[in-house]
Protein backbone atom coordinates (compact mmCIF):
# COMPACT_ATOMS: atom_id res chain seq x y z
CA UNK A 1 0.00 0.00 0.00
CA UNK A 2 1.40 3.28 -0.72
CA UNK A 3 1.79 6.22 1.97
CA UNK A 4 1.63 9.77 1.11
CA UNK A 5 4.53 11.99 2.22
CA UNK A 6 3.95 15.72 2.06
CA UNK A 7 7.76 16.76 1.56
CA UNK A 8 8.44 20.42 1.27
CA UNK A 9 10.64 23.52 2.41
CA UNK A 10 8.89 25.96 4.99
CA UNK A 11 10.06 29.12 6.91
CA UNK A 12 9.94 29.15 10.60
CA UNK A 13 6.53 30.97 10.42
CA UNK A 14 4.96 28.33 8.35
CA UNK A 15 5.64 30.12 4.35
CA UNK A 16 5.99 28.38 1.57
CA UNK A 17 5.31 30.52 -1.12
CA UNK A 18 8.31 31.38 -3.51
CA UNK A 19 11.47 29.69 -2.26
CA UNK A 20 13.33 30.30 -4.98
CA UNK A 21 11.97 34.19 -5.80
CA UNK A 22 11.39 33.50 -9.52
CA UNK A 23 7.39 34.23 -8.88
CA UNK A 24 7.20 37.62 -7.78
CA UNK A 25 6.51 37.56 -4.48
CA UNK A 26 8.04 40.42 -2.47
CA UNK A 27 9.43 37.58 0.07
CA UNK A 28 10.74 35.19 -2.41
CA UNK A 29 14.29 33.78 -2.61
CA UNK A 30 14.12 32.68 0.80
CA UNK A 31 15.45 29.49 -0.07
CA UNK A 32 19.23 30.31 -0.80
CA UNK A 33 19.25 33.22 1.07
CA UNK A 34 18.89 31.18 4.53
CA UNK A 35 19.93 28.20 3.25
CA UNK A 36 23.46 29.05 2.47
CA UNK A 37 26.03 26.18 2.97
CA UNK A 38 23.45 24.13 4.95
CA UNK A 39 22.01 23.03 1.13
CA UNK A 40 24.38 20.19 0.29
CA UNK A 41 23.32 18.18 3.59
CA UNK A 42 19.91 19.43 2.16
CA UNK A 43 20.54 17.71 -1.34
CA UNK A 44 21.74 15.26 0.51
CA UNK A 45 18.42 14.27 2.00
CA UNK A 46 16.06 15.55 -0.50
CA UNK A 47 18.35 12.63 -2.81
CA UNK A 48 17.62 10.04 -0.33
CA UNK A 49 14.21 10.81 -0.41
CA UNK A 50 14.01 10.64 -4.42
CA UNK A 51 15.94 7.24 -4.38
CA UNK A 52 13.32 5.73 -1.90
CA UNK A 53 10.12 7.29 -3.53
CA UNK A 54 8.01 5.07 -5.56
CA UNK A 55 5.72 7.78 -7.73
CA UNK A 56 5.30 11.69 -7.06
CA UNK A 57 1.89 13.39 -6.64
CA UNK A 58 1.95 16.82 -7.98
CA UNK A 59 -0.81 19.93 -9.08
CA UNK A 60 -0.82 21.03 -12.67
CA UNK A 61 1.54 24.11 -11.07
CA UNK A 62 4.13 22.62 -9.65
CA UNK A 63 4.40 19.45 -12.54
CA UNK A 64 4.99 22.67 -14.57
CA UNK A 65 7.15 24.31 -12.62
CA UNK A 66 9.21 21.18 -11.98
CA UNK A 67 9.03 20.56 -15.77
CA UNK A 68 10.92 23.25 -16.62
CA UNK A 69 13.61 23.00 -14.15
CA UNK A 70 14.24 19.43 -13.83
CA UNK A 71 14.05 17.72 -17.55
CA UNK A 72 17.14 19.92 -18.74
CA UNK A 73 19.16 18.34 -15.80
CA UNK A 74 21.41 15.37 -16.25
CA UNK A 75 22.63 14.63 -12.83
CA UNK A 76 21.75 10.98 -10.57
CA UNK A 77 19.35 13.26 -8.74
CA UNK A 78 17.79 14.62 -11.87
CA UNK A 79 18.00 11.19 -13.31
CA UNK A 80 16.02 9.67 -10.39
CA UNK A 81 13.11 12.11 -10.50
CA UNK A 82 12.41 12.78 -13.69
CA UNK A 83 12.30 8.71 -14.08
CA UNK A 84 9.78 8.42 -11.36
CA UNK A 85 5.88 8.06 -11.88
CA UNK A 86 3.88 11.32 -11.79
CA UNK A 87 0.48 12.02 -10.70
CA UNK A 88 -0.75 15.26 -11.79
CA UNK A 89 -4.35 16.48 -10.01
CA UNK A 90 -5.48 18.97 -13.02
CA UNK A 91 -9.15 19.18 -14.42
CA UNK A 92 -7.53 21.47 -17.57
CA UNK A 93 -4.45 19.39 -18.21
CA UNK A 94 -4.40 16.56 -20.98
CA UNK A 95 -1.24 15.00 -20.19
CA UNK A 96 1.78 15.31 -17.50
CA UNK A 97 4.58 17.51 -18.27
CA UNK A 98 7.21 16.55 -16.26
CA UNK A 99 7.88 13.10 -18.07
CA UNK A 100 5.48 10.27 -17.67
CA UNK A 101 2.53 10.47 -16.15
CA UNK A 102 -1.11 10.70 -15.29
CA UNK A 103 -3.63 13.00 -14.35
CA UNK A 104 -5.91 12.69 -11.94
CA UNK A 105 -9.25 13.96 -12.61
CA UNK A 106 -12.68 14.76 -10.19
CA UNK A 107 -12.96 13.91 -6.89
CA UNK A 108 -8.96 13.95 -5.74
CA UNK A 109 -9.36 12.12 -2.07
CA UNK A 110 -11.03 9.67 -4.63
CA UNK A 111 -8.66 9.61 -6.59
CA UNK A 112 -5.35 9.36 -4.69
CA UNK A 113 -7.25 6.78 -2.32
CA UNK A 114 -6.93 4.84 -5.17
CA UNK A 115 -3.93 5.58 -5.90
CA UNK A 116 -2.34 4.61 -2.35
CA UNK A 117 -3.73 1.16 -3.50
CA UNK A 118 -1.84 0.70 -6.26
CA UNK A 119 1.31 2.18 -5.34
CA UNK A 120 3.46 0.27 -3.19
CA UNK A 121 5.63 2.32 -0.95
CA UNK A 122 6.23 6.22 -0.70
CA UNK A 123 4.08 8.63 -2.88
CA UNK A 124 5.83 11.97 -2.28
CA UNK A 125 4.16 15.72 -2.51
CA UNK A 126 6.34 18.86 -3.36
CA UNK A 127 4.99 21.56 -3.87
CA UNK A 128 1.29 20.99 -4.40
CA UNK A 129 -0.07 22.83 -1.40
CA UNK A 130 -4.01 22.80 -2.53
CA UNK A 131 -3.30 19.41 -3.39
CA UNK A 132 -2.15 18.85 0.06
CA UNK A 133 -4.49 20.83 1.95
CA UNK A 134 -7.07 18.22 0.32
CA UNK A 135 -5.37 15.27 1.03
CA UNK A 136 -5.14 16.83 4.50
CA UNK A 137 -8.60 17.17 4.98
CA UNK A 138 -9.75 13.77 3.69
CA UNK A 139 -7.06 12.19 6.21
CA UNK A 140 -5.05 11.17 3.51
CA UNK A 141 -1.50 12.37 4.76
CA UNK A 142 0.77 9.64 6.25
CA UNK A 143 3.44 11.69 6.93
CA UNK A 144 5.02 15.41 6.52
CA UNK A 145 8.61 15.61 6.08
CA UNK A 146 9.11 19.59 6.48
CA UNK A 147 12.98 21.01 6.02
CA UNK A 148 12.59 24.33 8.11
CA UNK A 149 14.76 27.48 7.09
CA UNK A 150 15.66 30.03 10.11
CA UNK A 151 13.51 33.11 8.95
CA UNK A 152 10.02 34.28 9.82
CA UNK A 153 8.91 35.96 6.10
CA UNK A 154 5.36 37.60 8.07
CA UNK A 155 3.69 37.24 5.16
CA UNK A 156 3.02 34.39 2.21
CA UNK A 157 1.05 31.89 1.32
CA UNK A 158 1.55 28.76 4.23
CA UNK A 159 1.55 25.10 4.44
CA UNK A 160 -1.95 24.84 6.38
CA UNK A 161 -5.20 25.99 5.63
CA UNK A 162 -8.29 25.96 7.25
CA UNK A 163 -9.60 22.84 8.19
CA UNK A 164 -13.01 21.10 9.29
CA UNK A 165 -11.39 19.42 12.33
CA UNK A 166 -8.24 18.98 14.68
CA UNK A 167 -5.44 16.80 12.98
CA UNK A 168 -3.64 14.52 15.16
CA UNK A 169 0.51 14.15 14.53
CA UNK A 170 3.17 12.14 16.01
CA UNK A 171 6.50 13.72 15.97
CA UNK A 172 8.86 10.75 14.10
CA UNK A 173 11.98 12.04 13.37
CA UNK A 174 14.36 15.46 13.81
CA UNK A 175 17.44 16.06 12.40
CA UNK A 176 19.65 18.95 12.05
CA UNK A 177 20.95 19.53 8.53
CA UNK A 178 23.89 21.80 8.03
CA UNK A 179 24.16 24.52 10.92
CA UNK A 180 21.20 26.10 10.47
CA UNK A 181 18.02 24.25 9.20
CA UNK A 182 16.23 21.69 11.00
CA UNK A 183 14.57 18.55 9.07
CA UNK A 184 11.22 17.45 10.74
CA UNK A 185 9.41 14.19 10.55
CA UNK A 186 5.30 13.87 11.48
CA UNK A 187 3.59 11.06 10.79
CA UNK A 188 -0.35 10.82 11.17
CA UNK A 189 -1.34 9.92 14.68
CA UNK A 190 -3.65 6.78 15.23
CA UNK A 191 -6.37 6.60 17.09
CA UNK A 192 -6.44 5.74 20.59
Amino acid sequence: MGKIVISTNISLDGVVQDPDGKEGFRQGGWFLSYGGDDLKAWGAIMFEEARNAQALLLGRRSDEWFATRWLSRTDEWANRLNSLPKYVVSSTLDKVQWGDGKVLRGDVAGEVSKLKQEVDGDIVVYASYQVGRVLMEHDLVDELRLTVFPVVLGAGERLFGETSDQRSLRLAGTQTVGEGLTYLTYERATAV
